[in-house]
């Protein structure tokens, strides 16, 4: 491993985490990931002006975002000799980056409101974790911004983060959640963001690419009875194809498909439609599919620690 954890210290750090993550939450003041967020739109108004560098500049602005905070949090590690103050400063670095319990948090209001058939409260909520205008929304589009958010939020801010997490440690998890903080703040296609946010997409593609497909191999895995299985797996394979994130299309066609529902199509984003393909299969989502989502991404999170711990349990055995 690149972190110099044995995998039974990172499965047992994995569920510690996700553990204090479900307590605790998110902190509610001095969060790092909203100092990080700071830190990314000074540097954006800084250093993306008109001209013919603005994609170095982007370059740039990503490199003086990510490494100086990764090489630190790694300094940092490196620097405690006791072995339980290290396992501490992992637990905590993966504890900041997840954000299990936040998914929890802000979409199941949503389908409490729309069960109350609340559709301001529902606007007003889901306004707050997507992009796209809701302000005249239907509770089908409610919930498929809901639902949507919350199966390939499952990967950047869960599945993705512990997969770094495995690989490198606290260090990985942290650049795992910069490098995805960012594309989500810069990686629009508008005019101001198109070329300046350009590298800061590609390199979370890059980094997104198998955490992704092994999130869409678990919803399939976990969508209800073999012909749940099956649907989820030939909506991946048929609808990724042409969805244009490379790793959005198989997490949220896949777990459409093991909704046994439908998500995408036509959304408002910056003022305009935007014609997006149809995920999944069946009938229209509604305000109750935004519990099974967060229940899929739930027993998708003890999925993977499971498997974690019986991979470090089968490794002790296999060594003794």
């Amino acid at each position: 491993m690149l972190s110099g954890l044995s995998f039974s210290t990172i499965a047992l750090l994995m569920v510690a985490a996700v553990m204090l993550d479900l307590w605790w939450g998110e902190v509610r003041r001095w969060h790092p990931l909203v100092g990080f967020g700071n830190l990314a739109m000074a540097l954006e108004r800084r250093l993306n002006r008109e001209g013919p560098l603005r994609f170095a500049r982007g370059v740039l602005a990503w490199m003086l975002a990510v490494l100086p905070l990764t090489a630190l949090a790694t300094l940092l590690v490196w620097a405690l000799a006791l072995p339980a103050a290290q396992a501490a400063a992992h637990t905590l670095m993966l504890y900041f980056a997840l954000g299990l319990r936040s998914l929890r948090d802000h979409n199941l209001p949503i389908a409490d409101a729309l069960a109350r058939h609340d559709l301001h409260d529902a606007r007003r909520l889901t306004s707050c974790i997507v992009s796209r205008d809701t302000t005249s929304a239907s509770e089908i589009e409610l919930t498929k911004a809901s639902a949507e958010s919350l199966l390939e939020n499952g990967n950047d801010a869960v599945f993705g983060t512990l997969f770094w997490f495995m690989l490198a440690g606290g260090p990985g998890a942290v650049l795992f959640r910069m490098a995805n903080t960012l594309d989500a703040m810069w990686g629009y296609r508008t005019p101001r963001l198109r070329q300046f946010g350009c590298a800061a997409a590609r390199i979370d593609d890059a980094l997104n690419y198998l955490p992704a497909r092994l999130t869409a191999l678990s919803y399939v895995l976990l969508a209800p009875g073999l012909q749940g299985k099956r649907r989820a797996w030939q909506c991946w394979r048929a609808q990724a194809p042409a969805w244009d994130s490379p790793n959005a299309g198989p997490v949220m066609s896949s777990g459409a498909g093991a909704l046994g529902v439908q998500l995408g199509g036509a959304a408002i984003y910056h003022g305009e439609v935007e014609h997006r393909p149809t995920l999944g299969e069946g009938p229209q989502a509604t305000g109750a599919d935004i519990n099974r989502a967060w229940r899929l991404v739930a027993r998708t999170t003890a999925l993977w620690l499971g498997v974690a711990c019986a991979a470090a349990a089968l490794m002790e055995v296999t060594h003794a």
